[in-house]
């Protein structure tokens, strides 16, 4: 039997909902609905998780009958790690690895360690060089109910 290390469905939503929003052009914005069908995500769970990114500014809202989000900034300046760490704080494969004193019981000389240390940063060097404008899903179907609406011109 395989066991895998799992991403939680909070953070495969939230870069998701990242990529989808990536597809935008220059100024349209997409309303959480749209979101969720395009991406196949619960409604409920995305509004939270769209409400995180928002007040970490990866993503802006736009209220109104022409409402809607997009990326905060551009797509290139965001990484796949700004999505994980919005949604679900810093990553840590193991204990070990966290900056906390008592994270780990096991003495300095434990032999595990190093190779935790080491996959973890290669991870998150991964994460890190990924942006969402390369993620950016650009064949998704607009629904035809829903269709991309421009931002309402700020005052």
């Amino acid at each position: 039997m395989q066991h895998a290390l799992r991403i939680s469905r909070k953070i495969e939503y939230g870069l998701r909902a990242m990529a989808c929003l990536a597809s935008l052009g220059e100024g349209e914005v997409l309303s959480f609905r749209e979101i969720a069908r395009r991406m196949d995500v619960p409604e409920t769970f995305l509004a939270k998780i769209l409400k995180t990114l928002v007040s970490r500014k990866l993503v802006r809202s736009t209220r109104g009958a022409q409402g809607g989000y997009r990326l905060g900034r551009p797509g290139k300046e965001i990484s796949f790690l700004d999505v994980i760490e919005a949604v679900e704080g810093p990553i840590l494969i193991n204990l070990c690895t966290s900056d906390e004193h008592d994270a780990c019981k096991m003495s300095s000389a434990c032999t595990l360690h190093g190779v935790w240390r080491l996959g973890q940063e290669r991870m998150v060097e991964v994460y890190r060089s990924v942006s969402v404008e390369q993620l950016a899903m650009h064949n998704l179907k607009p629904s035809v109910m829903a269709p991309l609406r421009p931002v309402a011109a700020s005052s």
